[in-house]
């Protein structure tokens, strides 16, 4: 009679270390999805697009049309520019608000 090492009655995995390789198996699934996620969450955190308007809390709204109005910073000739751009002033009336912010007494000046 020939004896097969590894094989036969009394060698091999049992109930236990079927149970143990499952464990084991599923350990190792759950840390590559927890890795997975946690790598998600820091590149969508890392990628977040910048607010346009106010910084600072309790300052004016950017312009009309909240969010979608006016990006913060821009000066009075860009948001003109802007205007003209809509069509809600004519070319002349844009020259002619363009000339007064740009005179030397600006549009408050007399």
């Amino acid at each position: 009679m020939r004896h097969w090492h590894g094989y036969g009655h009394g060698h091999g995995m049992g109930g236990w270390g079927i149970g143990l390789m499952a464990i084991g198996t599923l350990l190792v699934l759950a840390l590559i999805v927890l890795l997975a996620v946690v790598l998600f969450r820091y590149v969508s955190r890392s990628r977040q697009p910048v607010p346009h308007g106010p910084s600072t809390p309790g300052a004016a709204a950017p312009g009309p049309g909240g969010a979608r109005g006016w990006a913060a910073g821009a000066t009075p000739e860009q948001l003109l520019a802007e205007r003209f751009a809509r069509g809600e002033i004519d070319a002349e009336e844009y020259r002619h608000r363009l000339e007064t912010l740009r005179s030397a007494n600006g549009p408050g000046g007399g």
